[in-house]
């Protein structure tokens, strides 16, 4: 769809839930400064809402975010687009099931990152939100598309909604922004958790059974339906 065929309420209201959700980020502690980014698909077009580069997170708001095209140019936008617009542009082409990409730097997820090390998948709520380890992805330079790449690359045919960059952060991803937001969310809580039992003694991952029965229990059953 042309950007001259969409309504101002399509993209207004991407805009509104793309700026609301960078408070959750600051809320849980995920971000610092103005490093990290949320940016969210527009239904039906080909065309993407994301935070503007080096900006404070008091000052995002619906107005501040940058519409782009899903070659990572800017379409429309008072301020320039974040840093890592071309490597969410490459996860929308070649992801099609993805309707949000968040990126964070949150310091446990990103320590496992550092080390290069997944997450093994040890307590139920890595099984039922990730489906299994929290896998990680090579270095790649920031800037152009290659983040996307490696992020394509390591989660496609993947459950985990999320993967560790190594030696820099966590990319997440989702149908919507709240489920990529939720995604960020849990990632850290859960590399903190395995973590800290890491400092207690050996932790051994939940047998592959067990991971698929919660995975399919929460992806089916959890929650109101």
């Amino acid at each position: 769809m042309a950007i001259d065929q969409l309504t101002d309420s399509e993209v207004g209201q991407l805009r509104r839930t793309v700026a609301a959700l960078h408070d959750v980020l600051v809320r849980n502690g995920l971000v610092a400064w103005t490093s990290g980014n949320i940016s969210g698909r527009v239904p039906g077009a080909d065309l993407m809402v994301i935070k503007p580069s080096g900006v404070a997170y008091a000052e995002l708001t619906p107005e501040a975010m940058v519409l782009c095209d899903l070659a990572g140019s800017q379409v429309t936008g008072v301020f320039s687009p974040s840093s890592d617009t071309a490597s969410h542009a490459y996860i929308y082409r070649h992801m099609p099931q993805v309707g949000a990409v968040v990126h964070t730097h949150s310091r446990y997820a990103t320590a496992w990152a550092a080390r290069g090390e997944p997450v093994p998948c040890a307590i139920t709520a890595m099984a039922d939100e990730f489906g299994g380890e929290i896998p990680v992805a090579p270095f790649a330079p920031i800037g152009g598309e290659e983040i996307g790449h490696a992020v394509v690359a390591t989660l496609t045919g993947h459950r985990s909604p999320a993967v560790l960059l190594r030696s820099h952060g966590v990319f997440t991803i989702g149908a919507t922004p709240a489920q990529a937001v939720k995604a960020a969310v849990m990632v850290e809580d859960v590399a903190c958790t395995v973590h800290l039992a890491r400092t207690l003694g050996e932790v051994t991952p939940l047998p592959q059974n067990v991971i698929d029965a919660l995975y399919l229990r929460y992806q089916t059953e959890y929650g109101q339906r």
